[in-house]
């Protein structure tokens, strides 16, 4: 065994691409400033074009007008703030041995990122809260059934539409037991698969792509479907340290990692907080 020849890259590679695979919530919405981070504490300013009027060209008779001064656009800056980091620390026997194994290497860092992927996932699933458009509330939540499952989503996509939102990249997060509903809906195709980061492949509702999560927000079996599209809000998470060390009371290798990340909702308007519950629960 020989502690200096670690390969981090190796290791936060792998683990990065194993996080990708698992990732429900974060795969939903952009990660425009993550390349901005270097470690916790950091802050990215973030910065947003105002409206530009439009205005008339010709006169009434039909001549063009002389054009007005520019206007001076304005702008507003939101910060996102990496304030969050997690840690994972596990031992292996020998670090050479595993280094010359791409698959055991895999196996660590499949643990490592389902453990950490759960988390942000959760994390990112709270801001849902924050959202612009709001259809339902824990006092009055939606009664959904097989009978409305699938007409609620439209209402949704109506909604959205009513806010100006692009259709390009919709999303719609639903638990388990909204997809088992739309699944007894004929308009809805039952040949689909539900992939490893939650896409529900081969079929969409009014323009969302849909995605099947546990980790959708519940309390008192009040659920909180997000829905939107991937501007609504902005990511940021980073492997800022991988190293090994050598515990003491025992001969095998440890691997310690540090993920620091943060989230903001940017757009709410683009963003949908959708609370239901089962019909009669």
């Amino acid at each position: 065994m020989s502690i200096k020849n670690f390969i981090p890259t190796l290791w936060s590679a792998r683990l990065q691409a194993n996080l990708d695979k698992k990732l429900v919530y974060a795969d939903v919405v952009n990660h425009d400033y993550e390349g901005e981070i270097k470690k916790l504490g950091d802050k990215v300013k973030i910065n947003q074009i105002g409206p530009i009027a439009i205005k008339d060209y010709l006169t009434g008779d039909g001549a063009p007008k002389k054009l007005a001064d520019p206007e001076e656009v304005t702008s507003t800056q939101q910060e996102l703030v990496i304030d969050k980091a997690k840690y994972f620390n596990f031992k292996v026997d020998d670090i050479d041995a595993a280094q010359a194994n791409v698959k055991l290497v895999d196996k660590a860092m499949d643990r490592a990122s389902y453990a950490i992927g759960d988390v942000i996932d959760q994390h990112i699933a709270s801001f849902v809260k924050d959202a612009g458009i709001k259809v339902g509330s824990t006092a009055t939540p939606i009664d959904v059934e097989v009978a409305n499952a699938y007409d609620q989503l439209v209402d949704l996509a109506v909604k959205l539409d009513e806010n100006n939102v692009t259709r390009a990249g919709r999303f719609a997060i639903i638990p388990a037991w909204y997809l088992g509903m739309l699944s007894k809906d004929p308009r809805f195709t039952k040949d689909f698969k539900v992939l490893a980061n939650g896409v529900i492949d081969g079929a969409d509702v009014a323009g969302f792509t849909l995605r099947m999560s546990n980790n959708v927000p519940v309390a008192a079996n009040k659920y909180s479907i997000m829905a939107g599209t991937e501007q609504a809000i902005t990511y940021a998470g980073q492997i800022t340290e991988i190293e090994p060390y050598r515990p003491e009371k025992t001969f095998a290798d440890a691997v310690k990692g540090l993920f620091v990340y943060g989230t903001k909702v940017i757009e709410p308007k683009a963003l949908v907080n959708f609370t239901c519950k089962v019909k009669g629960a």
